[in-house]
């Protein structure tokens, strides 16, 4: 049995004062794609960021099976990658100072980069297809451009454990499909991979699902599992349908 990767025991929070999580507990084992999905306003993005240890919360998380909270933020942030919703950036920075951003947590202070920081960023940059235009500015790039920079900021980490919000935001297609490519090799390398999801086909091609519905888990299971597929079609009021099409299940709109 795979280890345990994230842990969450009796997670609550409040945004603005207002609650926003109820007690969750969830176990996700390592070497495993999670999508975390729900309807807007769920809680979604809230429990990615507890998860992160990005946001303040009552319970307790683990990684790897240490307190979240013992940890140094400089060995946190090598083991656990995060990409956010809307993340900034300087625009005037290029896109390889940008991603090499991701490897502050592996240098010394005020430290040139090294040959393996140089080659992570390489390495980040190729595999979502931006190394070509390394030298322009962060803001000279388009929506779907951002997010391949921003992307590739995190696989620079070269963390155990990546987390990532919405990170299908402005791309097209093609790209899309690479993203799940992509994700697809992190778990091959043994990576842990969480990411919220609003497009509920791409969702469904993970190893988990974390169904999320009014700041409560409403259903955590596999994605083959036809209790899975009836839990998600029930948080969205069976206006959906899970269908299999050519070996692949997707969401349809229910007419």
């Amino acid at each position: 049995m795979n280890k345990i990767a994230l842990q969450a025991d009796n997670i609550s929070a409040k945004l603005s004062n207002t609650p926003v999580l109820y007690d969750i507990s969830v176990q996700f084992a390592a070497g495993r794609w999670i999508s975390i999905v729900g309807p807007n306003g769920a809680g979604k993005s809230t429990l990615l960021k507890v998860l992160a240890g990005v946001l303040p919360h009552d319970g307790r998380v683990e990684l790897f099976g240490e307190v979240m909270s013992h940890f140094a933020p400089r060995e946190r942030a090598k083991k656990l990658a995060w990409l956010g919703q809307n993340e900034a950036s300087a625009d005037d920075l290029t896109v390889f100072d940008v991603t090499m951003l991701g490897r502050l947590p592996h240098q010394a202070w005020l430290a040139a980069p090294n040959q393996a920081d140089l080659a992570a960023v390489e390495q980040a940059l190729r595999s979502t297809q931006a190394w070509e235009w390394r030298g322009r500015a962060l803001g000279q790039l388009s929506g779907g451009e951002r997010q391949r920079v921003l992307l590739a900021r995190a696989l620079a980490v070269q963390a155990d454990v990546l987390l990532m919000d919405e990170p299908l935001a402005n791309l097209d297609p093609p790209h899309q499909s690479d993203w799940l490519a992509l994700v697809r090799q992190l778990v091959f390398e043994g990576k842990t991979v969480v990411s919220v999801l609003h497009e509920t086909t791409m969702a469904l091609q993970a190893d988990d699902m974390l169904i999320v519905a009014a700041g409560r888990v409403t259903h955590f299971g596999t994605t083959a599992d036809v209790a899975t597929h009836r839990a998600l079609e029930h948080v969205f009021e069976n206006r959906i349908a899970i269908k299999p099409i050519e070996n692949m299940l997707v969401s349809l709109p229910k007419m």
